[in-house]
Parts: C-alpha cells; structure tokens; sequence
C-alpha cells in the first residue's frame, strides 16, 4: 500500500431470491460457495448479494465481512456497510441470526440454512478522510457504487463463514451490458439476457484470500491493453469527467513497467498486471484518500482528476510502481502472520520496514538506476524523506511499531514506513554495496530470500533478522539489530560517506508546499480553524516573487474556500501544479483582503540538501556508481 496522504502536512493539522431445494450434506465441504451481486438492482449506492454455501452440518455457523484487509494496517470494519442481513432457510423463512460485533453474524439453526442475502453500502460517498486515520477504509481499498462506476473491492461485498475460509468460490455480477468491466479473477464465461440488456458475468476463485486479492472496475470505463516484455498490462481508467484516458497514460506506464522489469531482472512475475485507476473530482461525495493498494497481479489507484498530465505521470510513477514492487516484498518474501491472515483478529508481522520500507525505497531507486530521473533528484527524494521521518519519532524500536501498528503511540507512526522504511532499505544497500565491492545489494538479497521461500512458504518472523545476517554480512546484522529492532537513530552521513557524499548547501528544486526539503510553508490555527503562509514561505523562490507574508490567511485557492476540514483535498492538490499554469488565491492580511493572481513559475528554495563531494576517493565514487547505476 501507498498513501498520498501529505503525511507532514496531515502531521501539522492534526437479490433477493426465493426459496430452493436442499442440497446434498456435504455440498459445504466440497462445492463451491456461490455468490452473487446484482449491479442491475442497486439503488442508491447499495448492491444487494446473495450468498449460497451449500448445506451445513452444524447447529451455529459465523459469517464475517473483513475487519482488516491485507496490506492497509488499519481498521476498516468493511461491516458497517452491511445492510438487512438475512438468513433463509430451504422454505424461504428467516433464521435467527445474532450480530455479535460490527463484522460477525452468528446464524441459529445452520442445518437448515439455504442462503443469506443482505445490501451493501459504497464507501466512497461517506468519507470524511479517505481512510486517513482509520475512520474510513483507505479509499483504493473502499468501494464505490454509481450508476457509471462501481469499484468492486470484493473484501467490501463478500464475506466467509469461519468453517469454509479455504473453500472455492463462484461469483456471478450481473449489470448492463453497456458496462465495460475488467478483473483479473479468472472468468469462467457470461451470459446474456433475452433482451440483451444484461450481462452475468461469472468469475472463480480457488478461497476467499482470491476473492480479496482481486478487485474489479466495471462501468464506463477507458481501457488499453499492452504488453510489457511477457506482462500484459491491463490499465483500467475512469475519469469522471473525461480529463484523462488511458491511452494518454499507456507510454508513461509502458516506460514505467520496462524499467521495473529490467530493474528486477529474474524475479519471477505475473504473466499479467491489472491497474485499476480512480480519479476522484474532487466533490464532497468523491473519495479523499490518494494512493494505491497492492495485490498479487493487481493495485487500485486513487489520484485527483484535476491533476495535469504531467503531475499525474509523475503520481503514477511514484505510487504504481510501489504497488508493483510488492510482487517481491510481502508477496513473495512474507511471514506467517501475512500467510494466514486472519481478517477478523489479525496480528501483524514485525517486518513493515520490508514490506512497505524496501518496497518503497524499490520504487524511488529504480528510477535512478535506470535513468529516469538524474543521481542529484534521487539524493533529494532521499534528503525529504530523512526531514519528515525526523518529524516523527526517530527513537522508536520499527520492529515493535509493526508489530503494534493498530494501537497507540505505533498507528499514529505508521507513515514513517514510508520514510525510516525506505531509509533503513538504502542503509543495508549500501552496506551491501560496500561488503561486497559492489556485487551484492538490497535486491539482490531480496532475491535470495524470494528463492527460499516464494509465495507459497512464509518465514518465521522471530528468525528473520538471524536469518538475514548469516545470508550478508555481520554489519548487516548490526544495523538491524540497533537501528530497527533497537530505538537508535540513524546517521546517514555515515553512510553518505561510503558513497562519497556529503550534506551542503544549495538551490534546490521543490515545489508549492514545501521550500525545499521537508519544510513546509504553510501552519494551521486550529482555534480559528484556518490555515496561513508561515515564514518558511518566504524561502520559496515562487511565493516570495507574489510578495506573500508570515500570517497571511489563505481564504480561497483557485476560488475553493480553504479550511481545515478539506485542507488535505485543497492543499494536496497543490502537489499537482506544475510551471506555466494559472492560478488565484484569496489571502487575508490584517483584517484586508488580498488576491493574487499568477502563472506558475518553477519554484526553488536555498537549502540543506546531499551533494556529491568533490574530494570523494576512487573507492568510494566506485561504491557509489555500483549503488546508483549498477
């Protein structure tokens, strides 16, 4: 998974059917569960399914919708969105059933049940957060149910009953045929209506984990297809109002995709890679949470569709190809409590600075290693991340804020996965590095590791460290044992150092949020409930040519009213803005009123930033160019 959620500026703000005949007794043991969902009859944001499991055995039987899912480490409590819930028996009446939590129905007389049928409710239109927090599932992991969309993350629709979790399932989807749909599920055919109006759609999956593994997008959708090496990728697309396509995409994935593949060399992967593509407009009823979720041969995606081509490029780079890093880390290299996730009471493996931490810092060294963006943008994605995981708390043991991540102090720490994670990833590279004269890296052991277990074999996460220093290196070792499962910050001059680099000063690039590293040009008032330039926005080279001041108010952005309450959507489509662009923003400076009118320029800000050192060895220059180009 992948959160957009401007982590430091977050950080400041604080079918009814009727009766059939009973079946055989042990059809709930040997027959494929059946499940369907009938987008044909939703109303309202609300999809009704049917789920028929065969007959039962026993007296009492538990059906449960997802309290986690795999890879969001946070409550969602998918329940909440479970309407009328019913249990029917062989003649058609209802059984008792017993809510006992927010996501559990206990169903009486279970030998006689026949199918339970209930509504489910979208999660897109209720957000107040985007999953931010954990009020909401994070949205590439909610749902949404419109008359032109539906994004159909199954764990939202289908549950499992505690005693047929490793059973098949067959899935039927009826809706228009005018819909286009996309799933990487298998498909086992369709069939159409008399009148041609409908299609069903029929998808299997071998358990219920392939039932959460594999969302789908159906409706007025944009879709190209493409090969990538042996990858068929499927980029699916909804834009609501059209401002984006799929085929405006295609080269940036293309490009994308071929540098992951050349970047992975023989790591196996999926012979096809499903991209599921939201973008919310922004609306009071549009999902807030940007970002994407990872799967076996699939993400969903949640970025604004008031992005520019060129910042939505630059998005997808960033959070896809995180996404596609998962194949290695937790895909293929993972522990138990990954392995046999328990969706109800889950517990959570020590690893997140391997999981999230490696593949994030996968998906920013990549695009160096393979020329996509020049050594001195890499240092300075670097810099920023070492500025925001400072903002945090650097002194906390990340084995134990893993292990923990649901409770407090660890939840709120969360996001420096993406931070320390990928941080603690480029430490062990370049140790790797230096250990072995070059030949060896974080990949590589990744690799290694890939090849003993895969994805069908998890580790012991107790073992792991142990495991990984007898596979490098006794400095490996070390560094985990202090700086991950100890509370010791890290010094990366230390290992700026083994690559010849050092920290100056510079004029840097940065964008309209920031003035260069992780410093941010904005504060809040959370009394009066708004937000104003601080004087860090004077550092920045655009903001200082419009003449804005320490306390200025911002009023509107662009004629959106600016507030706390939607700071995160307004401010965090500021990331978007490139060079050239038109924008306006209402100020309050005193009591009056001030309005600027501008076209972007490129911004620049002097600042503390990792530069190459001039006075590096030969040793050390050579450490540095097997690290950044092989």
């Amino acid at each position: 998974m992948k959160k957009i959620s401007f982590i430091v500026f977050t950080a400041f703000l604080i079918i009814s059917c009727g009766p059939t005949q009973p079946k055989s007794d042990d059809s709930a043991t040997k027959n494929p569960i059946q499940v369907k969902l009938d987008l044909n009859q939703s109303e309202k944001d609300i999809v009704p399914v049917v789920v028929d499991p065969g007959r039962f055995k026993t007296d009492t039987e538990t059906y449960r919708i997802p309290r986690v899912v795999q890879g969001t480490y946070s409550v969602s409590d998918f329940g909440k969105y479970v309407q009328d819930f019913k249990a029917l028996d062989y003649e058609g009446n209802e059984l008792t059933v017993e809510k006992i939590d927010t996501n559990s129905w206990v169903i009486s007389d279970a030998v006689s049940l026949d199918q339970i049928t209930y509504n489910v409710n979208d999660t897109y239109d209720i957000e107040t957060n985007g999953g931010i927090g954990g009020e909401q599932p994070f949205s590439p992991a909610g749902t949404n149910i419109e008359p032109e969309n539906y994004v159909l993350n199954l764990h939202g629709f289908v549950g499992y009953f505690d005693s047929l979790k490793n059973n098949q399932y067959a899935l039927s989807i009826s809706a228009p045929s005018v819909f286009i749909r996309t799933s990487a599920l298998e498909d086992k055919g369709s069939s159409t209506s008399e009148d041609g109006s409908v299609i069903i759609s029929n998808y299997f999956a071998q358990r219920y984990f392939d039932i959460t593994d594999n969302p789908m997008m159906f409706g007025k959708l944009d879709v190209e297809e493409f090969m990538v090496g042996d990858i068929k990728i499927v980029l699916s697309v909804y834009s609501p109002n059209q401002t984006h396509s799929a085929a405006s995409l295609k080269e940036t994935v293309y490009k994308m995709m071929k540098a992951q593949k050349s970047y992975l060399g023989d790591i196996n992967t999926t012979p096809r890679y499903d991209i599921y593509l939201y973008l919310s407009e922004g609306t009071d009823t549009s999902p807030k949470g940007y970002g994407a979720l990872e799967h076996h041969t699939s993400t969903v995606v949640v970025l604004p569709e008031a992005s520019s081509p060129e910042g939505l490029s630059a998005s997808i780079i960033d959070v896809v190809a995180h996404e596609f890093f998962h194949i290695v880390t937790p895909l293929s290299v993972h522990s138990e409590d990954v392995h046999y996730f328990d969706y109800n009471q889950p517990t959570f493996s020590k690893h997140l600075w391997m999981y999230e931490g490696v593949t994030e810092y996968f998906a920013q060294h990549f695009q160096v290693y393979e020329g996509l963006i020049t050594p001195e943008e890499f240092y300075g994605v670097i810099d920023q991340k070492i500025g925001i995981s400072k903002n945090m708390d650097d002194a906390m043991s990340f084995t134990i804020m893993s292990e923990n991540v649901l409770e407090e102090p660890y939840a709120s720490n969360y996001g420096n996965v993406y931070m320390k994670g990928a941080l603690i990833g480029m430490c062990i590279d370049i140790l790797m590095r230096k250990e072995s004269n070059g030949s060896r890296s974080m990949l590589s052991l990744m690799k290694e590791l890939s090849a003993k277990y895969g994805k069908n074999k998890p580790f012991e996460d107790d073992s792991l460290i142990a495991e990984i220093t007898e596979m490098t290196y006794p400095s490996v070792g070390k560094f985990l044992r202090t700086h991950v499962e100890g509370d010791v910050p890290i010094d990366y001059n230390k290992f700026f150092e083994m690559v010849g680099l050092t920290v100056g000063e510079s004029e840097v690039e940065t964008n309209y949020i920031f003035a260069g590293g992780q410093n941010i040009i904005f504060d809040a008032d959370q009394e009066q409930g708004t937000i104003h330039f601080s004087a860090t926005a004077l550092k920045n080279s655009f903001w200082a040519s419009q003449g804005v001041q320490d306390g200025d108010v911002i009023k509107k952005v662009n004629g959106q009213e600016l507030s706390l309450q939607n700071a995160q959507q307004v401010i965090g489509g500021m990331f978007a803005w490139q060079e050239g662009m038109e924008i306006t923003m209402d100020l309050e400076r005193n009591g009056q009123p001030v309005r600027i009118e501008a076209q972007l320029t490129k911004p620049t800000a002097i600042s503390q930033s990792i530069i190459e050192n001039a006075d590096a060895s030969a040793e050390q220059i050579e450490i540095r160019n097997a690290w950044l180009k092989g």
